[in-house]
């Protein structure tokens, strides 16, 4: 097995797999010599089929994953990497969790490490989610001046992802 992990991204429901947010950490992961994909799931409204695809794409894979996901992909990566073996790490922005009527799905992540980086004026996924999150997981959280998008701080994001690849 490789040791040098393999970052897989997951984007957010209105979004693609190759947006700016995704484009950065990308080109930041390269840059320090990782191999990163990005999965399409346009089209798929559903999170659990969304999970089932990562899995699916992460599973044969003999490397160590960090699991990159951005709201509905944070809930995504989080999900799939309780049922993958390797994963290092979650990097997640703006996590869909505890969403109304959803709650009981908020997924139980495994992974050696947990960061979160979310907008204090987030009005998609309120910033209480995250906090409560990261306080049941014992997650690393960066609360920032933004929106849901987050769009506007992407040094920002690059600079928590950078330093999250060091400890992973």
């Amino acid at each position: 097995m490789s040791r040098q992990p393999y970052v897989c991204f997951s984007h957010g429901k209105e979004s693609g797999p190759w947006g700016s947010k995704i484009s950065a950490m990308a080109d930041l992961a390269r840059d320090r010599g990782l191999e990163v994909e990005s999965i399409d799931y346009r089209g798929m409204d559903d999170p659990a089929a969304r999970v089932a695809k990562l899995v699916a794409h992460c599973q044969p894979l003999q490397k160590p994953l960090v699991l990159v996901g951005s709201s509905m992909g944070g809930h995504v990566a989080a999900a799939a990497s309780a049922q993958l073996p390797a994963v290092r790490g979650l990097f997640l922005i703006a996590p869909a969790f505890y969403m109304p009527g959803y709650e009981a799905l908020t997924p139980t992540p495994r992974a050696a490490r947990i960061t979160i980086v979310h907008g204090w004026r987030d009005d998609v996924v309120p910033v209480d989610n995250s906090i409560r999150f990261a306080r049941e997981q014992r997650a690393g959280l960066h609360l920032i001046d933004g929106d849901h998008r987050l769009t506007d701080h992407i040094f920002e994001i690059n600079r928590f992802f950078d330093w999250f690849l060091d400890d992973v």
